[in-house]
């Protein structure tokens, strides 16, 4: 999975630290595309000496005043945010979306871009005070935003998510979306309020495909920055009537497809699609 990029790790605690030449810059554009290049499937970031020497001649104005953001670590690698250099321009990087980055390369460097884009969109999301409007400033003491006049804290939004595979004997119950990805999936919903995810769980089966599930058992979580979930994975069998009425609205497929059957998704990256090879390779 994305996060799986041992021997390597992410150190996300909030450190207080300037930025230095060889440090990592990760710049969005007001899209949210993330300016990268790229080679036989590595991809690499800005470093801070070639965005400084390029700004030398540039005014506060046109770039903004704000400094770098530290972000995270992998290893000694130090990752920061631009959160005013939107236009970035250099020969060899391109701006992509995530979705880009999820499908055209791979290593710990893409999940540096999934977490920095988690990062990225709760920086931008939260410019202002909800209770009294005034400009939040950026903690020096924790990873937080805080209004000066007010007090007033906020932390990165993390949204709770679960993903179901719903097993018929030797078959495993595949879903895919209406709307943007396009390749196989399971189940997935998000948590409502005041509800437990195994809740969650029978809820969302229910909602989109109509089937009553029991045995309700956790497998694994995974982040998913691309839409700042944390993604809660869990198996359960399918209970009495196995009839599928599939929620059109949601969905254009929902089959019960057998082990050998199956069709992975293009990358390993997701829990999703490790809790289908899971089931295919009859080790679930």
């Amino acid at each position: 999975m994305i996060q799986d990029i041992f021997p390597s790790r992410l150190k996300n605690e909030y450190v207080n630290c300037e930025i230095k030449d060889n440090d990592n810059i990760l710049i969005f554009d007001k899209e949210g595309r993330l300016s990268v290049s790229g080679k036989d499937g590595v991809m690499r970031f800005p470093v801070w000496v070639d965005v400084k020497d390029l700004l030398k001649n540039s005014s506060d104005e046109e770039i903004g005043n704000e400094k770098p953001v530290y972000l995270f670590s992998i290893d000694d690698q130090k990752f920061f945010l631009s959160l005013s250099l939107s236009d970035y321009r250099k020969d060899g990087f391109v701006f992509h979306t995530i979705r880009e980055v999820r499908d055209l390369f791979s290593g710990s460097e893409v999940y540096a871009a999934f977490t920095a884009y988690h990062l990225w969109k709760w920086y931008s999301d939260n410019k202002f005070c909800g209770k009294c409007a005034s400009k939040l400033v950026i903690s020096e003491k924790e990873r937080a935003l805080v209004c000066p006049d007010c007090g007033n804290t906020i932390y990165p939004r993390i949204n709770p998510a679960v993903i179901v595979g719903v097993i018929k004997g030797d078959s495993i119950l595949i879903t895919k979306y209406n709307r943007g990805y396009a390749h196989s999936a399971l189940v997935a919903g998000f948590t409502e309020i005041g509800e437990t995810l195994e809740e969650t769980v029978a809820r969302e089966v229910m909602e989109e495909t109509g089937v009553k599930v029991k045995n309700i058992r956790y497998y694994k979580s995974q982040p998913w920055g691309m839409a700042q979930d944390l993604l809660t994975g869990f198996y359960c069998d399918a209970d009495g009537d196995c009839e599928i009425h599939m929620d059109k609205n949601e969905l254009k497929y929902a089959e019960w497809v057998k082990r050998e059957d199956i069709e992975l998704q293009p990358n390993n990256l997701s829990l999703t699609n490790e809790m289908m090879r899971m089931f295919k390779e009859s080790r679930i």
